[in-house]
């Protein structure tokens, strides 16, 4: 006689559930580890089209956005810094993450849902510190890293050009002047 033929088939369904849930929240553990910014938001009346575009759009920030049941996602975060994400898990939600860029994926997030009118943010958590739904949106109006480079870029090279166009302004005012001298010279002589 088999093995499996002695264990009822609705015992090896839920032995097969539960591996597949254990490996699930570890997979999920995994993802959140690594991550360094998490926003939770509903995702009533999204389409799956419209899923897959803010989940594109996230990805090319360097983040993922991931419909997870709760139940799972508890576990996965228990005693982790986004343990506070819990708070957050009730009714349809999914999670956004950034894995490069804490301010991308609420920016991403934000803009979205003004563009669809259709979802909320409910909260989330940086740095171990629970967000509010509020905080997250004040978050999106922080300049992403590129635009901090581009502003501090822009002021480092501001001194310096300044003094190239005083410089230029400089030689350009004495070419002019000797200019002048010579045309004074050659219409004297």
């Amino acid at each position: 006689m088999l093995k499996n033929q002695l264990i009822p088939e609705w015992r090896i369904n839920k032995l097969a559930t539960k591996a597949f849930k254990e490996d699930k929240v570890k997979t999920i553990n995994e993802i959140v580890s690594k991550a360094k910014v998490a926003i939770v938001s509903d995702y009533k009346g999204l389409t799956v089209e419209e899923i897959t575009d803010l989940r594109r759009r996230l990805q090319q920030e360097n983040g993922d956005f991931a419909v997870i049941k709760n139940t799972l996602a508890k576990i996965a975060i228990k005693d982790t810094e986004y343990e506070g994400l819990g708070e957050f898990l009730t009714g349809p939600s999914a999670i956004a993450l950034g894995f490069e860029d804490q301010v991308s994926p609420a920016k991403v997030i934000t803009k979205f849902i003004k563009e669809k009118k259709k979802t909320e943010i409910k909260g989330g958590v940086l740095d171990g510190k629970v967000l509010t739904a509020n905080e997250v949106k004040e978050l999106s109006n922080i300049p992403s890293k590129e635009e901090l480079y581009a502003k501090m870029l822009g002021s480092i090279n501001s001194p310096a050009t300044g003094l190239v166009n005083t410089i230029n302004g400089v030689a350009s005012a004495l070419v002019r002047a000797v200019d002048a001298v010579r045309q004074q010279k050659e219409a004297q002589g």
